[in-house]
Formats: structure tokens, sequence, C-alpha cells
């Protein structure tokens, strides 16, 4: 029997692109909904670190890209500078057990309820077809077609804010 025969391949290393990770492990983005005003709060510098590992890969929950993204409560947001403070030491803690830790930037589109929009307005979706079983979510409202590059901004913006807290990003839109 080889050498190789006798590897586990959940514990063997893999290159992912620029990344080398030690193991094959991944913390699969988890929606926690433990963030306040959409901002991270401390404790989660807590939960991330204690599943970090060196060379392990860590997916961050959902992360609103803007105030129109919100689909869920209590989700963490990167749209602001605030949003960015409260992540640096979350990503920190992670980088301090040598985890890599991607940031997963979404938008919810019609995912959502009037309740989670600003000004109680219809969530933006790239169509006003109702989701099924309608009583969780509103309906939607189609984004017209000057407004697409405003959501693209969003993802933009964010992608910027999440670089800047530390995040390697993970686009999910």
């Amino acid at each position: 029997m080889s050498s190789n025969e006798n590897k586990i391949p959940l514990i063997t290393p893999y290159k992912m692109g620029n990344f080398l990770l030690s193991h094959r492990v991944v913390l699969a983005p988890l929606t926690r909904l433990r963030s306040y005003g959409n901002v991270p709060q401390p404790h989660a510098a807590l939960y991330y670190s204690q599943r970090a590992s060196k060379g392990g890969l860590l997916i961050a929950e959902a992360t609103g890209v803007s105030d129109t993204a919100q689909g869920y409560p209590d989700t963490p947001g990167i749209w602001t500078k605030e949003h960015v403070e409260a992540w640096k030491p979350i990503v920190d803690a992670v980088h301090d057990k040598g985890g890599i830790f991607f940031c997963q930037i979404w938008h919810v589109g019609r995912v959502s309820n009037n309740g989670f929009q600003p000004n109680g307005q219809a969530p933006i979706s790239s169509t006003d077809k109702e989701l099924t079983p309608a009583e969780d979510f509103s309906p939607p409202r189609r984004l017209k077609t000057e407004e697409i590059p405003e959501i693209v901004n969003y993802f933009r913006i964010a992608s910027r804010n999440a670089i800047e807290a530390g995040n390697t990003l993970f686009l999910n839109a």
C-alpha cells in the first residue's frame, strides 16, 4: 500500500487559486442573525476565531451590500464605514489564527418584505413576480434599466469595503 492510499483527502492541503489551504474543511456561510442595525457585533470575532485554523477557509455569513439588500433580521452589512470598522476586529481574529476569511456579499432582491426596506418601499428585483408562498414576502418592484448601475455600484462599494476590512471576497448576487 502506497503512502498516497493512506491519505485522507479531507485533511490534505489544497491549492485554491492564490490560496494554499492546509485542509479541505471549510466553514460554510451561516446566516447567524446576530448583527444589530446591520452592524456586526464584537462577539462575532470569538465565533469566527473559534472556527479558524491555520490555512483553513471560512466564509462569512451573507453580508448586505446596501440598505435595499436586506431580507432577514439582524444580518450584517458592509456598505458603511461603521460596518467596515466593525468587521476589522472580526477579520483580524481569524487572520491571527492563520485562517483565510472570505466575505460573502449579497443582495436578496425579491426575497424580502417592505419591513426590511428603506421607508417601507417594495423590495427591488429583476422582476415584479411575487414569490410563493407570498406570506413572508412583499411584492417586489422591477428595477428600471437606468437603476441597474446603482445596484452594480452597491457591489463595487461593498467589495472595496470588504477588502478594506481585511477580507477576501465571495460574491453571491
